[in-house]
């Protein structure tokens, strides 16, 4: 089963910040508009195991109160004030903008012979889905956005083409939130049915092979109020008939035994089989359930169902299933199993586990196309389905892969490549020629022959070998004094490759230095380097980007005046942990929609699918790990920390905005000196997926000027301009 990543979004100007200087940073100033705006505590403690936990910023945990939102309110204006004083955004929000504005693809597939694609022309809200019926045909507008609200902050979240090509089902997300309403339109006539679901969560469309409707997974109406806040759980699976209302939707499934399963349908090629991929939280081991759905009486029956292994289902001859797992082959293998002998003997290995993560298969021209992780970068091979080794596809060099969309009977597909200082480039592949052309290339105001990416190797804490990727302007001098800027996930079996953004050229234009670790956690090397960072072992993450920090510093690309370090999500917690911990490695610090309270995270929406990766501390010995490193839980009064921005969304429904708003609160009331402690809280934002353009170009202007104002990074009045 593919895990489909967000488009990547470019970059391109012309005005540019050549004249960029470094001075040093005024550690005497203090944040501007003054005292830190009050926050109330109250007398709230809890009791872990023993051990007295206070929790006095409890009341910012609801998000709607009128004191909540006061809060933000207030929180919000002195973060702007302080903003406005930077000269830089201004330079910073220009430049951004005229390289994020120009034409992007994303990768193209078909269904039913047409090709369908997203296109943002450069600075529309949101991309928009086009089709086309021929390779020459004239593409046509299919579902635009950008029409559903005025501000950009509906966004389409899943899309699913009928066998027929006949119709869309397609999901919407509102201001940012996990919640989907789904709708199908007309493809002919442009038009939507009367059909509307509601409530749907983690889950796509799963036509039947008839064309009359879909499988789908939702959970019930949440209490009033309680949408973004109450956790989701008793995930159930439907079948939608084109046409009728989501009352009368016909349960297919659900296990009311079992509330933390999750659904996520499947329809085989041939149309006979629903494959049920369940799963438990964030856990990368799933089941396997099968329904045969021309059998007189069809039943979900389990097929794999010890949860011991990762099991992905990539496609099937008859009564033959093909599953790529990690049974016995940590890093990922393809196997073959006869659902009608399905006894674990009977089994049979079709590709072995290699040196390298196996990441997906795709099952196109009747050959599966799979993608490797190599030292955390692409590599893609073909093999006929009997295992048989055929080619390798070429790259342009070490970046990302993304796309290989198609069906079995396709003999061309189309991916993306980019890498750190290239954009993403669209790729048609042939399979009868073996030959990959140039489809589309994005044309950028900038050289990337300007900048170099290398890829190293450090020991951290305990010796254990982690690779980084540094990338900045072609000749740096490693004078220990280049701005720096670390960026981190490591968690959840994610992998971390090297990819463009607009974000990170324009922090390299003014000179800056990127650099990105592959920490144990992710999913770069196989199961045992992501158990490596989880549960008990989690503080191993913290140490790798730690010594990530110090491996730049003894390599003279900088030192701790010019360091920043940034995460999102689980990213946010790495950094919020760090920043805690060694508060003196760094001069500046972004978490942004942060897990920050790790004895609280499971009580909030999907929180506790993550237990598989932190554990919770309703366990003891979990809870000592949780409290051990716990970011909220680490600030300590009178400490001096770095000048950290929170950045969150106040329709966050993954992680809750509760968690920013308690950590900024403690860490404006722990910090000593003037170092700004400030909280950037969205307006309709949630944790990232379908932000609008122009906010995301808003929010990337006050970032990197709050982190070039705590680096000391100046733009000369006399700032050249170039291209």
């Amino acid at each position: 089963m593919r895990k489909l990543a967000g488009v990547v979004l470019g970059v391109a100007l012309s005005t540019t910040l050549m004249g960029a200087k470094l001075t040093e940073p005024d550690l005497k100033e203090k944040p501007a508009g003054g005292t830190y705006p009050s926050t109330r505590q109250e007398p709230v403690v809890d009791q872990y195991h023993g051990v007295s936990v206070p929790d006095p910023y409890r009341w910012l945990e609801q998000g709607d109160s009128q004191a909540t939102r006061d809060w933000i309110a207030t929180q919000n204006q002195f973060t702007q004030a302080h903003l406005r004083t930077i000269g830089l955004r201004a330079h910073i929000l220009q430049r951004v903008t005229r390289l994020w504005n120009y034409e992007r693809l994303g990768v193209p597939f078909r269904r039913a012979g047409n090709q369908f694609f997203y296109k943002n022309t450069g600075l529309q809200n949101q991309s928009v889905l086009y089709m086309r019926t021929a390779p020459d045909a004239e593409a046509k507008v299919l579902l635009d956005p950008n029409t559903l609200s005025k501000d950009g902050t509906v966004a389409l979240s899943g899309t699913s083409i009928s066998p027929d090509g006949r119709y869309v089902a397609y999901g919407t997300s509102n201001g940012g939130s996990d919640w989907q309403q789904w709708r199908v339109r007309d493809i002919a006539s442009g038009k939507d049915l009367s059909d509307t679901l509601d409530w749907i969560k983690f889950s796509g469309a799963a036509w039947h092979k008839d064309n009359q409707g879909f499988y789908y997974a939702r959970y019930e109406k949440p209490i009033k109020d309680q949408a973004l806040q109450a956790i989701n759980a008793n995930q159930k699976l439907y079948f939608h008939r084109i046409g009728t209302p989501q009352s009368a939707d016909v349960l297919v499934y659900a296990r009311p035994d079992q509330p933390q399963w999750g659904f996520a349908p499947r329809l085989s090629e041939d149309g006979r089989y629903l494959v049920l991929h369940i799963t438990h939280g964030t856990d990368p081991n799933n089941r396997i359930y099968v329904m045969d759905l021309h059998a007189k009486q069809s039943v979900m029956q389990p097929l794999l169902d010890a949860q011991d292994a990762a099991y992905d289902f990539i496609g099937n001859q008859g009564t033959v299933f093909w599953f790529k797992t990690t049974l016995d082959a940590e890093r990922g293998r393809v196997i073959a199993v006869d659902i009608n002998q399905s006894d674990r003997k009977h089994w049979r290995e079709l590709i072995p586990q290699n040196a390298d993560n196996l990441e997906n298969v795709d099952w196109i021209n009747q050959q599966f196309v799979l993608t490797y992780l190599h030292n955390a970068h692409h590599r893609v091979a073909i093999h006929e389905t009997d295992g048989r080794f055929v080619r390798e596809v070429p790259l342009p060099g070490i970046g990302s892969v993304s796309g290989f969309y198609g069906e079995p009977g396709d003999t061309e597909t189309w991916f993306a490549f980019s890498g750190m200082a290239l954009p993403q480039v669209i790729y048609h592949y042939d399979f009868k020629t073996a030959a990959a052309r140039v489809e589309q290339k994005p044309t950028l105001a900038f050289n990337p022959d300007d900048y170099e990416t290398k890829q190293v190797w450090y020991a951290s804490k305990d010796g254990t070998r982690v690779p980084m990727f540094i990338a900045h302007r072609r000749g740096l001098e490693l004078n220990g004094d280049n701005p720096t800027f670390l960026y981190g996930y490591g968690g959840f079996n994610i992998a971390l490759t090297p990819s463009f953004s607009v974000s990170d050229l324009v922090w390299m234009e003014m000179g800056g230095v990127y650099a990105m670790p592959n920490l144990r956690g992710g999913g770069e090397f196989g199961e045992q380097w992501h158990r490596a960072g989880t549960k008990l072992q989690k503080q191993n993450v913290f140490d790798d980007f730690i010594a990530a920090a110090e491996y730049l510093i003894a390599n003279r690309y900088t030192n701790s005046r010019r360091l920043a370090i940034g995460g999102a999500s689980n990213g946010g917690l790495l950094v919020g942990a760090c920043l805690t911990q060694r508060p003196d490695l760094f001069a500046a610090a972004v978490p942004k929609v942060g897990v920050l309270d790790m004895l609280r995270y499971h009580k909030f929406t999907i929180g506790w699918g993550w237990a598989p990766d932190y554990g919770t501390a309703d366990d003891p010995e979990e809870f000592k790990a949780l409290y051990a490193y716990s970011p909220l839980h680490r600030v300590r009064p009178g400490t001096e920390y770095p000048a950290t921005l929170i950045v969150t969304g106040d329709h966050d429904d993954r992680v809750v905005p509760a968690h920013s708003f308690k950590f900024a609160a403690t860490l404006q009331a722990a910090q000593k000196g003037s170092k700004p402690i400030l909280i950037r809280i969205g307006h309709k934002a949630g944790h990232g997926a379908g932000k609008p353009t122009a906010r995301i170009i808003e929010e990337l202007s006050d970032i990197w000027a709050f982190v070039c104002h705590a680096l000391g990074v100046t733009v000369k009045e006399d700032a050249s301009v170039s291209h």
